[in-house]
């Protein structure tokens, strides 16, 4: 049974394809492709962006954490910013809302304009994480789909689920078809990071771990089809 209302958190850098910075378009496009299926099916999607394409200031140690920070949510409002427009080129309405002004780049964040998008069948983008230091977008993402009453997040990662250790670094690493936020929090397994766990486990909110590069994998797992790892509550 497709769900109703998602959440979809893309890393910068799976957008950024091989390049490993700025975009690729070719791999947006497919992102847009797959949600436009959920879309005509009338499933609700908002969208959290990291900035990891462009930003990584945290390993800079010549820049205040907090205007490292503040770049970092830049970089996430470039990246909505980017996207949404791929994904009106395939015929979806968007909107990119943020939690400070930006202008007239972007709306305000708010619930109430969320749900009114929704009921209009657009594609909502949230854009500069929570607006705050100190807090990533993976943070961001569950604040978010806690907050519109998404049923799950959706999270397409570079890798194509959660293991017991880094796969890039343990080829013997072994992935998990299913573990609760409690065990990821207790093995810290880095599905997100520990604010963002925690605040999965308190709001009761499950998350789906796949492969971006794998085919469908977003329509898939918005339909309940997990071939990546079901992180349960």
């Amino acid at each position: 049974m497709p769900m109703k209302r998602v959440l979809l958190k893309l890393s910068g850098e799976a957008l950024a394809g091989d390049k490993k910075t700025g975009f690729d378009e070719a791999t947006v496009t497919e992102v847009a492709r797959q949600v436009k299926i959920l879309c005509d099916e009338g499933i609700k999607v908002g969208i959290v962006i990291g900035g990891g394409n462009f930003w990584r200031g945290r390993s800079s140690e010549n820049i205040d954490r907090t205007k490292a920070d503040q770049i970092g949510m830049l970089a996430t409002v470039m990246n909505c910013i980017y996207v949404s427009e791929i994904f009106r080129s395939q015929g979806m309405q968007t909107s990119v809302l943020t939690p400070f002004e930006c202008g007239s780049f972007t709306k305000l964040f708010s619930k109430d304009r969320v749900n009114k998008y929704f009921d209009h069948n657009m594609v909502v983008f949230f854009a500069g994480g929570t607006g705050h230091p100190y807090f990533s977008t993976d943070t961001a993402t569950v604040l978010r789909a806690v907050e519109i009453e998404a049923e799950t997040i959706l999270l397409a990662k570079a890798v194509d689920g959660v293991y017991d250790s880094d796969p890039k670094d343990h080829p013997d690493a072994v992935k998990y078809d299913e573990v609760s936020i409690q065990e990821v929090i207790d093995k810290k397994l880095a599905v997100v990071d520990m604010t963002a766990s925690i605040l999965c486990m308190e709001n009761k909110m499950p998350m789906i771990v796949f492969g971006l590069n794998e085919k469908d994998s977003i329509v898939n797992a918005a339909h309940g089809i997990i071939t990546g790892t079901n992180v349960t509550v």
